[in-house]
């Protein structure tokens, strides 16, 4: 008993040391060439060094940590297993009568304990520390990205709904702003604007040229004209912008409200947030399934040795990265719901570690 907690330990150690050391490596690579690449925004808009150390590169690394975890985890696990291998200290473990499925306890409980580590990164640090980023970003980075919105259409609330032709962020302005009422399939009510601007400090919406028609029931079309009118509807102006970036930086409470409001509204972008709620589950959860991969791929002495083991080992890793990414196509494409393309891959490669693992136990 007392040796297998030896070797629980040994084991433990040598995967979370490797681990954090492969990563820390990464994350500072990645820091240079990113550096590198966005100097040149830094000193062109002025932004304070302070401002770049702390607001942008602190609040990367939980982003860069969580992103690379899984990948990390697979390369650390073929890594250090297949040198325990070439060095036959499974081979050891092994003779003394410990099974294949007692020596891969101390893995799993390592990688579990790496996967609880990136669920708190993802649910706790992240939201806020991407939310501090972002607008770092908008302010010193993406100054230029004064993008228009054409062809907008929202459900803001039950029966009331939003029409905007276009808007310019330049002056948050819309153009032909158009709000109807509905009382089942009759139209009620319907107000069009040739602009509506936004007014930061009612948190409301300031028409100009607004003609207002209501409907009776007989259908009579009662118009009136105003040359200017002020309205507060269920439609902010970052409602307009809720994209990718947005969605990285809500809590699940927040994702949650805004998956529901989007769904209700009709807004497209509503697949944004729904990838990344399953995303920060199913980013942890792989790390258990690529951790059984690793171990049964790099436990056994093989001709090519640990080179051969590391080039199966990438391979296998970035080839689930690109049915990750595949399976965003999936939702991108309305071909399946965000709940089963976004577990697709790890569904696929938990059929993978079962085959690998059942091999390696012979």
């Amino acid at each position: 008993m007392e040796g297998l907690r030896k070797i629980d330990w040994y084991i433990s150690k040598k995967f979370i040391t490797t681990f954090f050391l492969s990563l820390l490596l990464i994350i500072v690579i990645v820091i240079i060439f990113d550096l590198s690449e966005k100097i040149d925004y830094f000193v062109k808009n002025d932004a304070p060094l302070k401002a770049i150390v702390f607001d942008y590169y602190f609040n990367y690394i939980p982003y860069l940590v969580n992103m690379f975890a899984s990948l990390f985890v697979f390369i650390t696990v073929i890594f250090f297993t297949s040198r325990m291998a070439a060095n036959s200290e499974i081979i050891a473990i092994l003779s003394c009568g410990v099974s294949f499925h007692r020596m891969i306890v101390p893995f799993l409980a390592t990688a579990a304990l790496i996967a609880l580590f990136s669920l708190g990164l993802t649910f706790f640090v992240i939201p806020h520390a991407n939310a501090t980023r972002v607008e770092f970003e908008a302010q010193y980075i993406k100054r230029h990205n004064n993008y228009n919105l054409r062809d907008l259409h929202y459900q803001i609330s039950p029966g009331q709904f939003v029409y905007i032709e276009s808007f310019s962020r330049w002056n948050n302005t819309a153009y032909k702003f158009t709000i109807e009422n509905m009382d089942g399939h009759r139209l009620t009510r319907k107000v069009s604007a040739e602009t509506a601007v936004w007014d930061s400090t009612t948190a409301g919406w300031h028409l100009n040229k607004v003609f207002i028609r209501d409907y009776s029931a007989g259908l009579k079309d009662d118009v009136t004209f105003k040359e200017q009118q002020d309205t507060v509807i269920a439609l902010q102006i970052k409602d307009l912008f809720n994209n990718e970036k947005t969605v990285e930086t809500l809590n699940i409470r927040e994702l949650n409200e805004l998956i529901a409001t989007q769904k209700m509204r009709g807004d497209a972008n509503v697949m944004y947030a729904a990838i990344e709620r399953q995303r920060r589950v199913t980013m942890p959860f792989s790390v258990l399934i690529l951790t059984i991969i690793g171990v049964s791929l790099s436990a056994r002495k093989r001709r090519g040795g640990i080179g051969w083991n590391i080039a199966v080992g990438i391979a296998l890793a970035f080839s689930y990265i690109f049915f990750l990414r595949m399976s965003e196509m999936f939702v991108y494409t309305d071909t399946l719901p965000p709940g089963v393309a976004m577990w697709l891959p790890n569904l696929l490669y938990m059929v993978i570690a079962y085959f690998l693992y059942k091999r390696a136990c012979q």
